[in-house]
Formats: structure tokens, sequence, C-alpha cells
């Protein structure tokens, strides 16, 4: 029989009213009681799983994109969502992008950064660079097209211990993006998810140098100090800080991205030596020194952690010239997140609805 003349079987059904009529001649009325035993222990059976679905719903997550037919749709959409879709998407306004790399253990953190930058009205510039498919689908879910991932991803369980062969998987990836980016023409600035943006820093990035940075050592400069590289430490090289970096695209600025590329497959992580992505990064500045436009900037606005968070001298004799804060000299999430609180700097507890992503669970 053919799926049309099936359809059409319907009209051969008995009337409503014959369901339940019985025949004198039938002889027996086993087959009424039959269908009505059946009909009952199908409508049981029916406000039973109804039950079951509302009281245990709420343990399987959000029920409206639980059940929904499009889920399996959107997370194949965002698996297939390129860097350069994705960089065009987020400066469609202009020509700077922000960019930050992010695992799904740092997802709080990557919520207090965006209220930071909510509130200096940048935040349509951010792009996350997600390192695992959880953060990617977490991020676009909630703020579809700002977040991408670069395959393949890191593996995301060990990505977030500092000196780990994972963490260093994760960071040594970030100079091939931010290169990929200023090939497409942007002007792209980067930075750590454990920062907080008090005041707008693109004023600072002033004039048209290649690359802009800021020292990571604690000892207090001048408030009219060069601006310049500063001068090899004890191991031969700078300490500049790899959290913080904006990039027009140059030459100069791509060389150092490629430079900084090739210092990390000459000193890979081993470990005797659990390397991070930052000497290499000093040592691309110090070798490019001479034909890149570098510029540090000034050391009261984007002061390192060791100096905001241990100096209350130095914070009180600069008061109203920081502008973002970098939460490292550090270790470990809940101290990390500690320190904001007692710095009245950790924004998500009381300004969740200013983000972008919400409140995060």
């Amino acid at each position: 029989m053919s799926p049309t003349s099936s359809l059409h079987q319907r009209s051969l059904h008995k009337p409503y009213n014959l369901l339940f009529h019985k025949s004198s001649t039938d002889g027996s009325s086993k087959p009424y009681y039959f269908s009505m035993l059946l009909n009952r222990t199908t409508f049981l059976l029916l406000l039973a799983l109804l039950i079951i679905l509302g009281v245990f719903s709420p343990w399987i997550g959000d029920r409206s994109t639980f059940f929904s037919p499009s889920r399996v749709s959107l997370e194949a959409k965002w698996r297939g969502y390129t860097l350069p879709e994705a960089v065009s998407y987020v400066a469609k306004n202009g020509s700077t992008v922000i960019v930050c790399a992010v695992s799904q253990p740092y997802l709080p953190f990557l919520n207090n950064w965006l209220i930071s930058i909510v509130k200096q009205k940048h935040h349509e510039k951010v792009l996350v660079i997600a390192e695992d498919y959880a953060t990617l689908y977490a991020v676009n879910g909630r703020w579809p097209g700002h977040a991408v991932l670069i395959p393949p991803a890191p593996d995301a369980q060990v990505a977030h211990k500092f000196g780990s062969q994972g963490f260093f998987n994760f960071t040594s990836r970030r100079p091939r993006h931010l290169l990929q980016i200023l090939e497409l023409g942007y002007n792209v600035m980067y930075n750590d998810v454990d920062m907080v943006w008090l005041a707008d820093p693109f004023p600072y990035f002033k004039g048209n140098h290649d690359v802009y940075f800021m020292d990571d050592m604690t000892a207090v400069k001048p408030l009219d100090h060069s601006n310049a590289l500063p001068p090899p430490g004890k191991k031969g090289r700078t300490y500049i800080c790899s959290c913080m970096i904006y990039m027009h695209p140059t030459v100069g600025a791509k060389l150092v991205m490629k430079k900084w590329i090739e210092e990390l497959q000459i000193q890979p992580w081993s470990k005797a030596k659990k390397a991070n992505d930052q000497p290499a990064f000093n040592w691309a500045l110090n070798k490019t020194a001479g034909q890149v436009d570098l510029y540090l900037l000034p050391q009261a606005a984007f002061p390192t952690g060791g100096l905001y968070f241990k100096n209350q001298t130095w914070v009180d004799e600069t008061k109203g010239k920081h502008v973002i804060i970098h939460n490292n000299y550090i270790l470990g999430f809940e101290k990390k997140i500690k320190r904001f609180k007692d710095y009245n700097l950790w924004l998500v507890d009381d300004h969740a609805s200013e983000s972008p992503l919400g409140k995060l669970e």
C-alpha cells in the first residue's frame, strides 16, 4: 500500500460513538473491556512520564535548548566558524579587534574582564578565542559570533595549570592567532582575562608604533619614564609581560610574531625546564628591536600585579592614573578571585547583568 493510500484509510475508522457500542449479537463484551483497559493504562503511563519530566528536567539543563532540534545544527555552525569570519564580524564597525584566549575553567574570569570592558564601551570589539568546544558553545550560545575555535583544541583539563605542558601548549598558540589577525589587516589588542579595565586604554596607543606592551617588573619607575624597550635583566633578556599587547598590522609587528613563534620552537617545554610563552616573547622583542618600532606603555597606567597589589604607597601616589590591572604574581583560581574581591575588582557578583554573557552558572 502506498503512503498516500494509507493516509486515506483514516476515513474508514469507526466514529467516536461506535467505539463504545456493544452489539447484542457480539455474545461477549471482552474486546470492549480490553480496549478500555488499554486506554486507561496508556493514559496512566503518559501521565507518569509527564510527572517524571517535570521533576527531573531541571537536572538536564535548560529544557528549551535540551529538546531544541536546532541545537545540533548550531553547534555544527560554530564548529565551522573560521577566524576570518569571526574577525570580520566583531570588527564590522572599525579596524580593531580585542582578543583573549580562554578555556572553560577561566570562564568566570572572562566574564569579569568583559564587564570591565563594557563599562568602557569597547566590548563589541571583543573576540574570544575558545580553546575548547565547551567554551565555544557557552560564549556563542549567549553572545553569537564572539567566539571562535581554531583547531586543534588543546586538552582543556590541563591547559589552565601554570607551568604545565598543557599550559605551554595553550599559550604557545597565541602568536599564531595574533599573526593571522594581523595578516587579515586588523589592529589587534591581546589581553589575559585575569585583567580588569579601570579606564579606556586606547588613548595610550598613540602614534604609529608597531608593538605596544607593558613591563612586568615590580621596581617603581619615574612617571616620565622612557617608552623604549628596557635594558635586559639578569637572564640576558627583558621582562615584558605577554599578557597585554597592542599591534598595528605592520611589517614590524608581523616580524615580532614570527620571531615569537620561532623562539617557542627553539625553547620547547620540558620537565626540566617548564617554560611558558613569555620568555620567548621577550627574546623576540630583544632580537627584533633594531628593526621594529616598539613602545613601552606607562607603568602608572599599566602596572603589573606584583606592583599594584603589593605596594600600597605607590598605588596611593598614582591614584587616578591606573588603566588596566593584571592579577598576576599569584597562582590559583581561588587566590586570584579572593584578591580581586579584596580590592573590589571582582565584578561578576554584582554586575553580571552588564555582561553580554549574563550570569554564568
